[in-house]
Order: C-alpha cells, then structure tokens, then sequence
C-alpha cells in the first residue's frame, strides 16, 4: 500500500482514538465541563474553516489549473457544492430515520432508549465519513505535490483540527447514553465506535487521490465543502448554546483556531 495511504490510515486512527478519547469522558466524570466543550467545538470549527481554504481549496484551484480541462473555478465550485450537498443528505437521511424510528404510544421505554441511542450514533458516524474523507485526501494529495513539507503540515493540521472536533463529538454520544441508563462502560463503547468509520473513509479518500489524479481538484474541494457545512451548520450553533454568562468564550475559540491554522498554512506555505 502506497506510504500516503498509509499515512492517512494512522491520521485517521488518530481521529477515532481522539474519539475514543472524548467518549472515555463518562468514565471518570458524571458530566464533561460544557464551557470546555464548547471553547474545543469552536476551536474545531475555526480550525476546519481555515483548513477548508488555505489547505484544501486553495490547492485544489492551484492542481485545476495544471491538470484538469475544465476552468479551474469550475471544478473547485462543482467539488466544493457536492461536498456540501453530500452532508446535507446525509444529515436528511438521519432526519429520516429518526421520524421512522420515533415510537408511538404503547411502546415498551426500552424500544424508545434503542431509538434515540441507534439515532444518536448514526448522526456522529455519518458526520464521520466526510471528515475522514477530508483527512484521507490531504494525505493522498501529498504525492502529486512538489512542497511535501508545507501540505504535510497542513494534512497533519487538518487531522489535529478534525481530531480536536472528534473528542466532544466522542462525549456527545457516550453522556447521553450514560444519562439514558447505560452503564458507563457499554457507553463508553458506543461512543468510540462512532468514529471506527473514519479510518475506513481515510483510505478511501487516499486510495482516489494516489491513483486516479485526475480527480484530485474535485476530491479537494469536496472535502472543503463537507468541513464548512459541518462547521457552520453543527459546530458553530452548537459551541454557542448556553453561552449567557460568557457569550464570546466559545467565539474566541472560533477566532483563536482559524488564527493558529492560518499561522500555519501562512508561514509554512
């Protein structure tokens, strides 16, 4: 297996450990600390933001104009578009499933525990997929490329922002679960399988990169509109719930993770 791909895999093992990581939360404590949680959500998100652009857009434009025989604001608009819509169906089929799935009256309380907890789990674990996806095609990205020390460090950004962003994700399935009645142990369990997938989506994502370069301006940019659409439409709101006695605490998170990552990419491009 090429050593790209490989990297991806560990990249995305490091994610689901993280993962691991935030689920393990409900071992040791009965609630995780919500304003450390949301500093880390918007954190993530910032990260994610900056990622999208100067290391996934950003080259994608620059690989469009080399290779591809479409215009190169084509093909990173077309990419950047499916990314999105690709999350925005996956979150209508999570929505879904969980109108099918609500029980109706006479249902035993153990079918409505079952529900929500299958529901839970499917929302993270689709959320996954692209954010594996984003990680595996960093990576990939990595052979065609001249300045392998500048896009390592931004595939190894990428994978600390999605990591970062995995640990309350890891906790949002495992504490629930625990308030529902699980034992922490089986919760704990439940919460890290959500992000088995993402080594899965990882290699995935390399595997098209490394051997078909042809797609990899679309690849790019589809990553980056799958990491906006999660950002914007599930980290942000959420990092900015009960935020009445410090409103800009999860907002500094937001701005101090876009800074570190454009610092990054900046100084290192």
């Amino acid at each position: 297996m090429n050593q790209f791909v490989w990297m991806a895999l560990l990249a995305t093992v490091g994610t689901w450990l993280v993962t691991a990581l935030g689920a393990a939360i409900v071992v040791f404590f009965k609630s995780p600390n919500q304003k450390i949680l949301n500093f880390m959500l918007g954190f993530a998100s910032g990260v994610m933001i900056a990622a999208s652009f100067w290391s996934l857009l950003q080259p994608a434009i620059e690989r469009a104009e080399q290779i591809a025989k479409l215009p190169a604001y084509f093909v990173a608009t077309t990419g950047f578009l499916f990314g999105a819509c690709f999350m925005w169906g996956s979150d209508k089929i999570v929505s879904f499933a969980r109108e099918k799935a609500n029980p109706v009256a006479g249902k035993k309380e153990s079918r409505e525990k079952l529900n929500r907890m299958i529901m839970l789990v499917l929302s993270i674990t689709l959320h996954n997929i692209p954010e594996g996806l984003a990680v595996g095609v960093a990576f990939g990205a990595l052979q065609n490329t001249d300045a392998r020390i500048e896009n390592l460090m931004g595939a190894v950004t990428i994978a600390v922002g999605i990591g970062l962003q995995n640990f309350p994700e890891g906790a949002a399935v495992s504490v629930p679960l625990r308030r529902e009645g699980y034992s922490r142990r089986r919760s704990f369990l439940i919460g890290q399988a959500s992000g088995m997938v993402e080594p899965i989506a990882g290699v995935a994502g390399a595997l098209l990169v490394v051997y078909v370069e042809s797609i990899l301006p679309y690849a790019l940019s589809f990553a980056a509109g799958a990491m906006i659409l999660v950002a914007v439409h599930e980290l942000i709101p959420e990092c900015q719930r009960n935020q009445e006695e410090q409103p800009y605490f999860a907002t500094m998170g937001i701005i101090t993770g876009f800074a570190v990552m454009m610092l990054l990419d900046v100084m290192l491009g």
